[in-house]
């Protein structure tokens, strides 16, 4: 049976009881005597208390601790929350030749999020691709290759704003939330290690600074191969959370650590291949925009919880979803018509919702 806290009513009722039987011989404390007063301050401290206590049973279990107690006990297994990261990749500038651009040239976005270069850059054949980085760490910082950045102090012989190259800037990573940690320590306590088990390249993969997801396929390119594929959620929605070839990179480097993986294994790290899923929808009964925002919210946390490389999305958790949200009544579900599998190597994302 599990212990209830008692209320600070209780406690002084309890209180005043006792002391009426042991002291006034059961006759009832009148209300502004010395024991009645005193009665109502012993409530008020046994009640903080109970209160220390009921705090405490929550954090002696790293499922319900608290960040502060969560940290420590993430730490007695060697883990910590991951660390923010700042977006890197290369940035093209357009000038006059032989025109330098310094080493620490500040651009900026439009929304303010600055960049420095990393290298001397000169004009050659009216251009020059230079490496940068964001001064900002996190995902603010990520942005796809055709980006506009500006020049924060002009330069002379050296235009204003120039373009992202191609791959984009890419692997900034907010630090690690509590409970994504908390996530990753019940993994280790559910799962120890186990000498490069599966649960193992899951669990190394998740380390990473920006890595949310993580899916493991023994022999995946024959005998003695291990196959690691991973998502970044983190850094938008839709395509935006399949990695790049740096982080894909970055993850790879990680596991082929010697203190990692094991020298008998070749493990290759993959990004997954986007499917998107369309969903053809007649919502019966009333059909508003807040109705249809909450289904597609919830076909979103399906895909989320549920979709993965080499999945299934059974088609009565896709109505299920639909039925869930807020405000729907009824509603006839045409496409898909069917459970849907994914390869080994696709990963379902959201699509188009048709309505009807």
């Amino acid at each position: 049976m599990p212990f209830e806290r008692p209320t600070l009513s209780e406690l002084e009722s309890r209180i005043r009881a006792d002391l009426a039987a042991r002291v006034t011989g059961s006759v009832a404390l009148l209300r502004r005597s010395v024991l009645g007063v005193q009665a109502k301050v012993f409530a008020g401290t046994a009640h903080l208390l109970f209160g220390f206590l009921n705090f405490m049973s929550k954090q002696v279990f790293p499922d319900t601790a608290e960040s502060e107690y969560l940290l420590r006990w993430a730490a007695l297994f060697g883990l910590s929350k991951t660390a923010a990261t700042f977006s890197q990749g290369n940035y093209t500038f357009t000038g006059t030749n032989g025109t330098t651009i310094p080493s620490g040239t500040e651009l900026q976005t439009d929304d303010g999020v600055e960049y420095t270069t990393d290298a001397l850059g000169t004009i050659s054949g009216g251009s020059a691709t230079v490496a940068i980085t964001a001064s900002t760490e996190g995902v603010i910082g990520n942005l796809d290759a055709g980006e506009t950045l500006t020049l924060v102090s002009p330069i002379s012989g050296i235009d204003s704003q120039g373009t992202v190259a191609a791959g984009g800037l890419a692997g900034g990573a907010d630090e690690e939330t509590i409970e994504a940690l908390r996530a990753r320590l019940l993994l280790r306590l559910q799962d120890p290690p186990h000498g490069g088990s599966a649960a193992d390249y899951e669990i190394w993969a998740l380390e990473v600074s920006g890595v949310t997801r993580a899916w493991v396929f023994e022999e995946w390119m024959g005998a003695g191969t291990v196959g690691v594929a991973f998502v970044r959620d983190n850094d938008g929605s839709g395509a935006a959370i399949i990695p790049s070839a740096g982080e894909v990179t970055t993850v790879q480097t990680y596991i082929d650590d010697p203190t990692r993986r094991p020298v008998t294994a070749d493990v290759t790290v993959f990004a997954p291949t986007a499917v998107e899923m369309d969903f053809t929808i007649e919502l019966t009964g009333d059909d508003t925009t807040a109705i249809r925002a909450a289904v597609e919210a919830n076909l979103e946390d399906l895909l989320l919880r549920e979709g993965e490389p080499g999945g299934t999305i059974l088609l009565s958790h896709i109505r299920e979803a639909i039925s869930t949200a807020a405000g729907e009544t009824d509603h006839d579900l045409t496409v898909p018509s069917a459970d849907v599998t994914h390869s080994a190597g696709e990963l379902p994302i959201m699509g188009t919702i048709t309505w009807v």
